[in-house]
């Protein structure tokens, strides 16, 4: 009988969490990924990051056009198409801009790219973010399957065992069936948390646009707790959250065009000059000449006015981003507390309670002190303790990534 609950018991130490942490501590294996090389892959190879490196590539050229000049202009005009009587004019007409247009003009487009710069920032703290809770969620998947497997062990072990004291007479058949019900539930967990962990390796490789994981697991201590610092102290970064950067520097960028639309009001100067040439008369002229619009119907009222509205607008996408961070911000760090509460709960109480029940319930079986069921019982509730402890460590985890995300960590 020993040699027949022999496997039970060495399920039941593999379930232990010291086991676990143990085994996950030492276990580091050469097709092993750690989270830096999963941020480094995600950061390095992923689109998005490209796209934003490109848009502020593309600012970076708006802000050199911004400061060119205006280019002059070169007239000629001919009068009279007879040689003798011929007028010749050659005029270069070199516009004057006022009013700080090229001043505005360059503020408004390095204000852009400040504008690209900050989401540059932001798209990388996305994919970081994405990819520690994609690699958290591989970490937990792992070890939803290795307790799959091991509950599987269990149900086999233990229909065996049943079986044989059924052929014996010590039990009921129906205790064989329900081990058999049982055995065949565990399998069913099984395949499906085998498909839950290949979902999970999937996801994180597409993070750097792998379409098979070139990796067979992650490295990780599941039973260490995630921890940020208090509410207080994160409220006071909030101003570096870069959904905010991104709104105040968007508020800056629209005052900008502000000036720029208020310079338009003001126009500008061309001033010409050249030479004339009368061929009857034999003698050439210099021409000096200044042309200036008179802003009598069109001065750039309505465009002031639309821009002054747009920097309005932005104020308030500014105070509403600042309103929706900090609520988010709020919600992360209360699930977080919550969830780490939990997990030191179940750490300390309900994970050694259920392991030493089903220790006793083992030992009593095998003594004959207890039926099959008890043991199945107390399985089950080891199993179910250390599952809900994976579920609230992969809520602790996604509530710590969406702290760094929205604090741009």
């Amino acid at each position: 009988m020993r040699r027949i609950l022999w496997p039970l018991g060495l399920a039941a130490a593999l379930l232990s969490p010291f086991t676990v942490r143990a085994q996950l501590a030492t276990n580091t294996a050469a097709d092993s990924l750690t989270l830096e090389q999963a941020l480094e892959l995600a950061t390095s190879r992923s689109f998005v990051v490209s796209a934003a490196q490109r848009e502020l590539e593309a600012q970076d050229g708006s802000v050199r056009q911004a400061g060119a000049f205006r280019n002059p202009e070169l007239a000629a005009s001919v009068e009279d198409t007879r040689s003798a009587t011929r007028t010749t004019t050659t005029t270069l007409n070199i516009p004057l801009e006022l009013g700080g247009k090229r001043t505005a003009r360059v503020n408004a487009a390095q204000r852009s790219r400040d504008l690209a710069q900050v989401e540059l920032a932001n798209a990388k703290a996305q994919v970081r973010s994405s990819a520690i809770a994609a690699y958290f969620a591989v970490l937990a998947a792992q070890e939803r399957s290795k307790l799959a497997t091991n509950s599987a062990d269990l149900a086999t072990s233990g229909a065996q065992a049943v079986s044989k004291r059924v052929a014996a007479g010590k039990v009921s058949p129906v205790d064989a069936t329900r081990a058999q019900v049982d055995q065949a539930n565990t399998q069913l967990e099984l395949a499906e948390a085998q498909a839950e962990l290949s979902t999970a390796r999937h996801a994180l490789a597409n993070l750097w646009g792998d379409a098979e994981p070139r990796f067979v697991r992650v490295g990780g201590d599941i039973n260490a707790i995630p921890e940020r610092a208090p509410l207080p102290e994160l409220m006071g970064r909030l101003e570096e959250a870069p959904a905010l950067l991104a709104a105040r520097t968007e508020v800056e960028r629209r005052k900008a065009l502000v000036d720029v639309e208020r310079s338009k009001a003001t126009p500008d100067v061309t001033l010409s000059v050249g030479a004339k040439r009368d061929n009857e008369l034999g003698r050439t002229q210099a021409i000096v000449g200044l042309s200036i619009p008179l802003p009598l119907f069109d001065r750039n009222q309505g465009a002031v006015y639309e821009a002054n509205k747009r920097a309005d607008k932005a104020e308030d996408e500014f105070q509403a981003a600042r309103l929706r961070v900090l609520a988010d911000l709020q919600t992360a760090a209360a699930q977080l507390s919550i969830a780490r509460t939990s997990l030191q709960t179940l750490q300390s109480t309900v994970l050694p309670a259920a392991q030493q029940a089903y220790d006793s319930a083992s030992k009593g079986f095998e003594a004959g002190k207890f039926g099959f069921l008890d043991v199945i019982d107390a399985q089950r509730s080891l199993l179910q303790a250390r599952a809900r402890y994976l579920s609230t460590l992969s809520n602790a985890y996604q509530a710590a990534t969406a702290i760094d995300r929205l604090l741009g960590r």
